[in-house]
């Protein structure tokens, strides 16, 4: 995720101190990783570097400056940019389960043990999220969803795996 692209975007509803700023994303975005005030403020820094926001407003209280920024125009457009590009989607051509899988075979070790403990692990984990999704708005909804259906997929990846698991052993010890 564009952490400052993510600011930007908050911005757009109108000028906002870091403090709102990272209450807002933590709201919408953090709810598993809440961003530290020092990467909203030194985020914040490069944007103003950049040209992307400007200081709407200082205001002096009990201890630092509070600054209120606010999106340029140069900043909506990079934004607009942003979302108008699409994400590269991951492959994963470089799993590292896929290489314990291997190692595995090569050091003549039980690679169908390391493919039963994922599985076990993977399906706790949607376990979590199958819950938390029943018990979210629907913001927490999707974002279960798009994890959950990833993990689907590497379950699929973890059956298929096991069913060739003598000949990728026959392949890989050749």
């Amino acid at each position: 995720m564009s952490i400052g692209h993510t600011l930007l975007g908050l911005l757009e509803s109108g000028p906002r101190h870091g403090y709102d700023l990272k209450r807002a994303f933590d709201e919408k975005f953090g709810h598993d990783r809440p961003l530290h005030y020092g990467q909203v403020y030194s985020t914040m820094s490069r944007l103003l570097k950049n040209g992307l926001v400007e200081v709407d407003g200082i205001e002096a209280g009990e201890g630092p400056e509070r600054k209120r920024y606010a999106i340029t125009e140069a900043g909506v457009t990079d934004v607009q940019r942003w979302l108008a590009t699409p994400e590269k989607p991951e492959p994963y051509l470089q799993s590292t389960l896929y290489t314990k899988v291997v190692l595995a075979l090569l050091t003549h070790r039980d690679a169908s043990e390391i493919l039963d403990t994922q599985r076990s692990e993977h399906l706790r984990m949607m376990r979590i999220l199958t819950d938390r999704k029943r018990k979210g708005d629907l913001a927490d909804q999707l974002i279960c969803d798009h994890a959950l259906f990833h993990l689907e997929a590497d379950l699929r990846w973890l059956e298929l795996t096991a069913a060739r698991l003598g000949k990728l052993a026959e392949a890989v010890t050749r």
